[in-house]
C-alpha cells in the first residue's frame, strides 16, 4: 500500500499520531490524581480549606468580576463544592488514565481545567494550565481512548459512538 492510498474497506488504520493523543491522555489523567492526592493532603477538600483557597484567588486574582462572584457562590457552599471537586479530579483522572469514555471525559477536563485556569488569573505563569486545558480539548476531538484505552475494545463493539 503507497502512502496515498487508503486501507482495505473495513480496516481501520490508526495513525501514528494516535500513539501521541494516548501519551497526552495518560498525562493528563496521571496530573488529575495527581492533584487529587496532593489536594488531599493538604486539606483542600475540607470546607475550610476549599474556602479559604477559593476566596485567596477572589482576592489575588485578576479573574473577570462576573468569574469571581461564581467563585464567591463556591466558597459560601464549600460544604458541598469541596467533595463535588475532589470526585471530579479522580474520576476524571482515572477514566483518562484507563481510556474510558474518553471523549466526553477529556471534554469536561477541558471545562474543567479552563474553570481553574480563569480562576487562577494573575496568581500563577499563565501557561501553567493553558497547557492541559488545550491538551484535554485535542484528547476529546482526537478520540485518544482508542489506542491504549478501554475504548479501543469498546469501539470494535460500537465503533459509531461518539463516547470514545
Amino acid at each position: 500500500m503507497g502512502p496515498n492510498t487508503s486501507p482495505p474497506s473495513g480496516e481501520v488504520k490508526l495513525l501514528p499520531a494516535a500513539n501521541g493523543l494516548a501519551l497526552v491522555r495518560v498525562t493528563i489523567g496521571a496530573m488529575l490524581v495527581w492533584v487529587f492526592f496532593e489536594n488531599l493532603g493538604k486539606g483542600l477538600y475540607t470546607p475550610a480549606g476549599y474556602a479559604g483557597l477559593i476566596n485567596y484567588y477572589i482576592k489575588a486574582s485578576h479573574s473577570p468580576a462576573a468569574w469571581k462572584a461564581v467563585m464567591g457562590l463556591a466558597a459560601s457552599h464549600a460544604a458541598m463544592a469541596a467533595p463535588m471537586q475532589a470526585m471530579t479530579e479522580i474520576s476524571l483522572g482515572i477514566l483518562l488514565v484507563i481510556g474510558l469514555l474518553t471523549r466526553p471525559a477529556a471534554f469536561v477536563a477541558f471545562l474543567y481545567l479552563g474553570s481553574l485556569w480563569i480562576s487562577e488569573w494573575g496568581t500563577a505563569w499563565i501557561w501553567e494550565l493553558l497547557v492541559p486545558v488545550l491538551a484535554s480539548l485535542g484528547v476529546a476531538i482526537g478520540s485518544a481512548g482508542r489506542k491504549w484505552g478501554v475504548d479501543a475494545w469498546l469501539a470494535q463493539r460500537w465503533p459509531s459512538s461518539l463516547f470514545w
